[in-house]
């Protein structure tokens, strides 16, 4: 049965298209099939961070409106054969939940296991017809306050307007030598003014810049850090229980080393 997956935030620059890209590939490297729709509207880039800008003609857009099929917009990812990419128009089209479902059935068709739709930051007007299809939905947030104020408003109307039950938290950029020092939100305070179980937790990571450059996937380019966190955040497992311990400034610890020991702190069911 085909996954639908919204991944949102509340304001931008958390790393949504980072974190879209990596698990994208991470699925996919695992033998699942796999569609990832940029949704941002009119400021697109999920293809340059695939390194697929000259492989994209047509919008999910245009096979929402009936204009082309599935099979002939997608683009299929250069290194990882069943990983496939519908970009963005150029300016925000008129879009209808009809042509929302049209495409999700024809995602399913085609024996995609996950769709992976990048949002837009924020909730613009559009954000309601990608939600529309989506069963699930990840909110990527940093530690810091503004980001998890915006996180958990987003997380509200999704549940409360769109009706998507199913709602995890993603922490990006984490940089545990600020949060030990207390100079940055902890993980522990971000999950309860969020209000959301956590999904994972991904290090800022100096790598994911040049990779996202060179349309490199960040899980090819080395086995740790956020490429580790993209590989774990995309096992499909149930998440229950988190160890943050270590990243809470109230612990801190003499051995500097312990701080970076772990990509991501998470403990499965």
């Amino acid at each position: 049965m085909l996954k639908v997956i919204l991944v949102a935030s509340g304001k931008g620059g958390t790393g949504k298209t980072s974190l879209t890209a990596g698990v994208g590939a991470a699925l996919a490297a695992n033998g699942h099939r796999v569609l990832v729709i940029d949704g941002d509207c009119g400021l697109r880039n999920l293809d340059i961070v695939l390194g697929m800008s000259d492989r994209v003609v047509y919008s999910f857009a245009d096979v929402a409106g009936g204009t082309v099929t599935l099979e002939t917009a997608m683009a299929r990812h250069p290194v990882y054969d069943t990983l496939y990419l519908l970009t963005a128009p150029a300016k925000v089209p008129a879009l209808s939940e009809r042509g929302m479902d049209q495409l999700a059935k024809q995602a399913e068709e085609a024996g995609f296991d996950y769709l992976i739709i990048d949002g837009p930051a924020g909730l613009p007007a559009e954000m309601s017809f990608l939600a529309h299809i989506a069963t699930q939905a990840i909110i990527v947030t940093a530690t810091d306050r503004a980001c998890v104020r915006g996180a958990e408003r987003c997380a509200r109307t999704i549940e409360q307007e769109y009706c998507i039950q199913r709602i995890r938290m993603v922490l990006n950029r984490v940089r545990p030598r600020l949060i030990s020092r207390g100079r940055s939100g902890n993980i522990d305070d971000a999950m309860d003014e969020a209000g959301l179980p956590l999904l994972g937790i991904v290090p800022e990571d100096e790598d994911l810049i040049a990779c996202g450059n060179s349309g490199t996937s960040i899980i090819a380019a080395k086995k740790h850090g956020a490429a580790k966190a993209s590989t774990v955040a995309a096992k499909p497992v149930t998440f229950t229980s988190v160890r943050t311990g270590m990243l809470n400034a109230s612990q801190k610890s003499t051995n500097s080393s312990a701080l970076y020991a772990p990509a991501v702190v998470i403990v499965s069911s």
